[in-house]
């Protein structure tokens, strides 16, 4: 769990220095460092998107996803979740539920989610998640210093999930062969390029609904 620990804390350090960086940042700062980070964002869904042997296939398993998720009303749940801890917390930020809900999402989609906690889980190799804490400590200043405190709290989801395919690493050693890292990789990529659109405000996509498709990308890679 050394890794997940280091990860979450990550989260919560770039989002206080983000946190404090934004107060002395200008909107108009602060406008083109969000559109920055859209595009950075987009670039890399497509990337990852791209890297898939199987375009057809990540389409389908979104598409699938988005519909189970939009059934269950998943984005409703994040929202509501963010809500609570908006209240608990007493912030006053009219950002929190946005950035709480982009940053869990972001994340906790990719490969590094999947092959991190299982490395850490069976052999104790944290240097994956290390990796993964530099890059989400980073996206938490720049994500913090526009969307504010509620980016901090998505160290939360991070320490659950993580934590949890930590412990259940021996049993979800399958997740690390290449074509199921693959289908992952280029579903993830979809996601996230949904969260750059996002970020652009280019339109609002309720992206929490789509995570399912990580769960199809599986299942059809485990099947295919």
């Amino acid at each position: 769990m050394t890794g997940t620990f280091v990860n979450s804390g990550a989260i919560i350090v770039g989002s206080a220095v983000g946190i404090m960086a934004g107060r002395h940042l200008s909107e108009g700062i602060k406008s083109i460092i969000m559109n920055a980070l859209g595009l950075s964002v987009v670039i890399l869904g497509v990337k990852m998107a791209l890297e898939g042997t199987n375009l057809i296939a990540a389409i389908g398993c979104v598409l699938l996803g988005a519909i189970a998720g939009e059934i269950m009303r998943i984005e409703t749940w994040i929202e509501s979740l963010g809500v609570w801890l908006k209240n608990r917390f007493r912030s006053d930020s009219s950002t929190f539920v946005e950035g709480f809900v982009t940053a869990s999402v972001l994340y906790l989609t990719g490969v590094l989610v999947i092959i991190g906690p299982i490395q850490d889980g069976t052999v104790g190799d944290t240097s994956i998640l290390y990796i993964k804490s530099l890059l989400d400590g980073f996206a938490s200043m720049a994500l913090a210093s526009m969307l504010g405190i509620g980016v901090a709290f998505s160290a939360l989801p991070v320490l659950i999930v993580q934590g949890t395919i930590t412990i259940m690493a021996s049993s979800l050693l399958f997740l690390k062969e290449p074509h199921i890292l693959n289908a992952i990789t280029a579903t993830g990529g979809i996601l996230i390029l949904g969260i750059g659109v996002n970020l652009l405000d280019l339109k609002k996509i309720p992206i929490g609904n789509f995570i399912p498709a990580i769960l199809f990308a599986i299942l059809w890679a485990l099947c295919a």
